[in-house]
């Protein structure tokens, strides 16, 4: 029987940094190399489990993430998948922004043959205790596995990428799934869960974006002026991290209603979200969230604010009327919404 076979995209990150020398008092700086890993050579294993097919595609620390490169991985991801003797694609990724890419890859690229699974490390591989090692080989296996998603490979557990959240940045078992279970658990056996999404044909790529967004979370003291500023130099999109269930200031000169009119006025989205890792918003619960509603606010339901982020600036680059970002936000487009929020 022929192994799969499995491209791999490096796009740099912890995973393949190196510790610059240490100098008086300082451990070392990790930065990255000039050049990128040969992966079966440092980690041998991976061919007994599938062909690689190694992609180098950026050398980039994840803070250093952009849009941009989105739409670039987007696009190199997108051809792997067109592509009938891949089985599936892994992409190394720095884990700062990791759950923001595999969010934005989840809403451009769509329905899915085959799986795209995102993985890093929180030691680079060329320490001796590090997690890169088993984080990549269990990210190939689940490339060879009937999962049709965007996931993240972290800590023996592959979540669906559109609901993940970096919540730790000093264990190994970095990435949560709050309102979510794991797609995939690895331990003695491999277990698939039964709330996986279908295959679906793959669709013409479209990796528009409008990154005109801010995402504001709300404070008690927090300035609405400031918001209302913000309103008026262009901003397309507007996530706000509300309390609870979605409760927002509705007092005197704390409210955040007239700056949702405002932008509801200008053609601007607001999308609500929660502050709280799990539960989701329910703008009719409380007076402040019903009349953020009544002023034109987007309930998030318990998208997280990686996947909200995302999904608006895909929302805001594919469409200009207010009300067909709305109708896609809204949607559960990648599994990133529970139907009952």
């Amino acid at each position: 029987m022929m192994k799969p076979r499995v491209l791999v995209v490096q796009t740099g990150g912890t995973f393949a940094m190196v510790k610059r020398a240490a100098s008086g008092t300082d451990s070392g700086t990790l930065s990255l190399g000039a050049e990128p890993i040969d992966l079966v050579q440092q980690v041998p294993a991976l061919a007994s489990i599938a062909e690689i097919e190694p992609l180098p595609l950026f050398q980039l620390d994840s803070a250093d993430m952009q849009p941009s490169h989105w739409a670039t991985l987007a696009r190199a991801v997108h051809a792997a998948l067109a592509r009938a003797e891949l089985s599936g694609v892994v992409v190394i990724h720095g884990t700062d922004t990791m759950a923001y890419t595999a969010s934005a890859l989840a809403f451009m690229l769509g329905p899915l043959p085959h799986p795209v699974v995102l993985t890093g490390a929180q030691r680079p591989l060329s320490d001796v205790r590090t997690d890169a090692r088993a984080n990549l080989v269990d990210a190939v296996l689940a490339a060879t596995l009937p999962v049709p998603e965007v996931m993240v490979a972290f800590g023996s557990r592959v979540m669906r990428g559109c609901r993940t959240a970096k919540v730790d940045a000093w264990a190994f078992d970095a990435f949560g799934s709050p309102g979510l279970p794991p797609l995939v658990e690895l331990g003695l056996g491999v277990a698939v869960a039964a709330h996986v999404r279908p295959a679906g044909a793959l669709q013409a790529l479209d990796d528009r974006l409008e990154t005109r967004v801010i995402a504001v979370r709300v404070f008690p003291g927090l300035d609405p002026r400031l918001v209302r500023a913000a309103l008026r130099i262009g901003i397309r999109g507007l996530v706000l991290e509300a309390y609870g269930t979605g409760n927002l200031p509705n007092l005197a000169d704390g409210s955040l209603i007239p700056a949702i009119v405002e932008a509801t006025s200008r053609g601007i989205a607001v999308l609500v979200v929660s502050q709280c890792t799990r539960g989701h918003v329910e703008l009719r619960r409380y007076e402040g969230g019903s009349a953020a509603a009544d002023a034109g606010a987007i309930d998030g339901g318990d998208m997280t604010v990686e996947a909200a982020v995302a999904k608006l600036m895909v929302a805001l680059g594919r469409y200009e009327r207010l009300e067909d970002v709305r109708r896609f936000l809204l949607a559960d487009v990648a599994g990133e919404r529970s139907p009952s929020s």
